[in-house]
């Protein structure tokens, strides 16, 4: 008889199409603190998009006593029963970039409150190596009473989910995974193994599983601020970048990075947890910071090359119609967390530009509560003195921008999908 039971803590991005998987073999229930949340995704609608609202009601259920499927709820007496913890909120940085971990403590305080003897508490969220023993671990250990390893146990499984990617879902990717004892790590692997379609990884610790999800992301961060960089050079020198990259990569071991804006939830942010605890051991890991130096400053090197490019047009910058398309981290999403069109907007406002901002995947209302910006899911029917695609959505190939410009306005091409006439692209 199948005992398992899991708990799925953060049905977002990434929890939600964990849950949704699980529940397909697991008596699954998904809790979220979001009233507003639970509610939507009861009614079997998912507004991240991650999950088609045909799948997700396939596996709802309208209570706890089901042999699998998914209950979502809010009340924590709904998750007592379970035996496996999945904890899958967000790891932000503050203002100052440094990691914000209270997500992760305020998630562990609330298993804490349900944890029994024999349960296993699996982490998901991105951290530095150690959080998970080090940071969470006795947060669980004060709330419950139990002691680490002789009454519940840990993992660590690193999400890898890619929002908006439709071929590669959580079943199609390979999941790291981990335990606190040998044992435990088994237990994990074959949990995940239950589902994952493309195979899982048990890493030998906790630390190395951690280590391996957080360079994931300072890798690409730091392949795409060299391609930045390069940008820069050419652009300076009257050379194409993308012609050169497209060069470039007819060898076989060429890296096929593009240049771009570098923000969303992982990328953007998981170079600083591994720089916090560099420099807690006092190493200070200069190309990972200047990586994020250079991609965290692109937002104001677009909003600077569009205004040269209006000034070489006789465009007068104050005051002008700036149209921006798109203000989620990425195309054909609606995820708009730490998303780096912002920083293109705040900087073209700073010339004291007039800012449109159309994008029909972002909730208005969600931009404004994050931002405090205004923006728009109709496409404006007027002139503008100058267009900034700064993300690829789909719709966006369809619209005939040159028809929305005025006489020698600028276009310029963050993303460089645009095919016809651009006044730059990055």
């Amino acid at each position: 008889m199948n005992t398992t039971k899991i708990a799925i803590l953060g049905l977002g991005y990434v929890g939600l199409p964990l849950a949704r998987l699980f529940a397909t073999k697991f008596p699954v229930v998904g809790f979220d603190i979001n009233e507003k949340r639970i509610d939507e995704l009861r009614s079997g609608i998912d507004k991240t998009l991650e999950v088609e609202d045909e799948l997700l009601q396939e596996v709802l259920c309208a209570s706890t006593d089901m042999t699998k499927g998914l209950y979502c709820t809010n009340h924590l007496e709904d998750i007592a029963d379970c035996n496996y913890y999945i904890i899958t909120v967000p790891t932000p940085v503050d203002s100052t970039n440094r990691p914000i971990l209270t997500p992760l403590y305020k998630a562990s305080e609330t298993v804490g409150k349900v944890l029994k003897k024999g349960d296993v508490v699996i982490y998901e969220s991105t951290v530095y190596p150690g959080v998970t023993e080090e940071e969470c671990v006795p947060v669980l250990e004060n709330i419950s009473g139990l002691k680490f390893n002789i009454d519940f146990f840990a993992g660590y499984s690193p999400e890898r989910i890619n929002p908006g990617d439709k071929e590669h879902t959580v079943e199609k990717i390979m999941k790291v995974t981990s335990g606190s004892t040998p044992v435990i790590g088994k237990k994990v692997d074959d949990l995940y193994a239950s589902v994952i379609t493309a195979g899982t990884h048990l890493a030998p610790t906790i630390r190395v599983a951690e280590a391996a999800k957080v360079i994931e992301n300072s890798q690409r961060d730091i392949n795409i601020a060299f391609v930045n960089e390069l940008a820069k050079i050419f652009n300076l020198m009257g050379i194409d970048t993308h012609d050169v990259l497209e060069a470039a990569s007819t060898k076989w071991n060429f890296l096929p990075f593009k240049p771009g804006l570098v923000g969303g939830h992982c990328i953007g942010v998981d170079p600083y947890y591994l720089a916090q605890k560099a420099q807690e051991y006092g190493y200070h890991p200069e190309i990972i910071l200047a990586g994020r130096r250079m991609n965290d400053g692109m937002g104001k090197y677009v909003a600077s090359e569009v205004v040269k490019l209006m000034v070489q047009n006789d465009i007068k910058v104050k005051g002008s119609n700036i149209l921006v398309l798109g203000i989620t981290f990425k195309e054909n999403c609606p995820d708009v967390r730490n998303t780096k069109a912002v920083d293109v907007i705040n900087n073209l406002k700073s010339y004291g530009a007039l800012i449109t901002t159309y994008d029909p995947w972002a909730s208005p209302e969600e931009v404004a509560h994050e931002y405090n910006l205004k923006t728009t899911q109709q496409l404006p029917n007027e002139k503008f003195n100058a267009i900034v695609l700064a993300v690829g959505h789909n719709s966006f190939l369809n619209i005939d921008l040159s028809a929305m410009l005025i006489k020698n306005g600028v276009l310029y091409d963050v993303k460089s999908v645009l095919n016809g006439r651009v006044s730059a692209r990055l």
